[in-house]
């Protein structure tokens, strides 16, 4: 289980080796032709600052001989905004005061008909983490009502057990996605205080319970401003590695959120400029040609517009971030600000005009 290769790993010492990195370390993870960990931590150390031009075209090589020029669309939908965590950063936290929605059968038949006028394919679910009201059994029933209308179902919820996994699994799921937030044990604890969420064991282990239950493709991601940045994403491509050689058998993907204003959020702590961001999904690519990299619309459309050519290889468009939103653009249930409000079809343009391909269907499971 990765919690005991997490205790291995010393924030400190670790920062420390990431920050002492030189130019002639950067050097050398660019001219290799496989990199490891402490590749890693130089290509995402302040020393490769000046080597970004040569990273993100390395970074662009890499992507297109993997993926081709092509862009995986999807969308994100919101069942629920119900929550029994406190976390200092979300607008769902339960010490946050707002209107309280999870949709029901007909709602949720509402959202898709909206988003498969909008022609998307690949659908990724969301909710607070409620097990009793969001519980496995609303989320068997969520996929039995939408499976027919997607050849690819992503989740976005609260960590669970193996087993309901694989019930889930059976019922038609695709992908999940869980992001530890934040590696650091003691920031993790300051950030969680209430809920299951608070257990950091618990959570970081999910993705060993995802792999055991052998699902198709698993995210990771940590949220970027609650801690070093740099320290954080080490210790997510040091989870990555672990996951890969444990289960092989499964395609992984990382995300890129950085925190973004909401209902109760917190000062950031650790900034992330844009150059930083761009750094970052280049090194991981580099590092990994095989990971899948996804971008939301947390980011700017000029950040979103340059980064298409960099390394992304899925990204979201015309996102709601609330229950119901689709179908009730007025609802103002959100769990934070999106800036990228572009509208699909202005977005596709946009990909276009770049060279790229924006793909809704991929894969399909008859096919594995």
């Amino acid at each position: 289980m990765f919690k005991e290769e997490v205790n291995k790993i010393d924030w400190d010492s670790t920062k420390a080796s990431i920050y002492n990195k030189t130019a002639q370390d950067v050097e050398r993870a660019l001219s290799k032709p496989k990199r490891d960990l402490e590749d890693f931590k130089a290509l995402i150390s302040p020393a490769a600052a000046p080597y970004l031009e040569q990273m993100a075209a390395l970074s662009q090589k890499l992507t297109q001989e993997r993926f081709g020029k092509t862009i995986q669309m999807y969308i994100p939908m919101y069942l629920s905004n119900e929550c029994q965590n406190i976390c200092t950063y979300c607008g769902f936290s339960l010490d946050v005061k707002i209107d309280r929605k999870t949709l029901t059968d007909e709602e949720i038949l509402a959202e898709v008909k909206i988003i498969k006028s909008m022609g998307y394919d690949h659908i990724l679910i969301v909710t607070g983490e409620a097990n009793k009201t969001v519980g496995v059994d609303y989320f068997l029933n969520a996929i039995e009502l939408i499976k027919p209308y997607f050849s690819h179902i992503a989740m976005e919820v609260q960590p669970l057990d193996q087993e309901d996994y694989e019930k889930l699994i059976a019922a038609g799921l695709n992908t999940v996605l869980v992001y530890q937030e934040t590696y650091h044990k003691d920031d993790y604890k300051i950030h969680h205080p209430k809920g299951k969420k608070s257990n950091f064991d618990y959570r970081v282990d999910t993705h060993d319970r995802l792999g055991k239950a052998g699902i198709h493709k698993m995210g990771l991601g940590v949220l970027f401003g609650l801690e070093d940045w740099r320290t954080d994403t080490f210790y997510c491509a040091a989870h990555l590695d672990y996951l890969e050689r444990t289960y092989w058998k499964t395609k992984y993907s990382i995300s890129f959120p950085r925190l973004r204003p909401c209902a109760g959020g917190i000062e950031l702590k650790s900034v992330m400029t844009d150059r930083e961001l761009v750094q970052l999904i280049c090194a991981y690519r580099i590092f990994n040609q095989e990971v899948e990299l996804s971008m939301s619309t947390r980011e700017s459309e000029t950040f979103r517009n340059n980064i298409i050519k960099l390394g992304i290889t899925s990204i979201s468009a015309d996102s709601k971030t609330d229950p119901g939103g689709y179908a009730n653009p007025e609802v103002n249930l959100e769990q934070f600000e999106i800036d990228d409000k572009r509208s699909t079809e202005t977005f596709i343009e946009v990909i276009k005009q770049q060279g790229y391909e924006p793909v809704f269907k991929d894969w399909d499971l008859s096919l594995q």
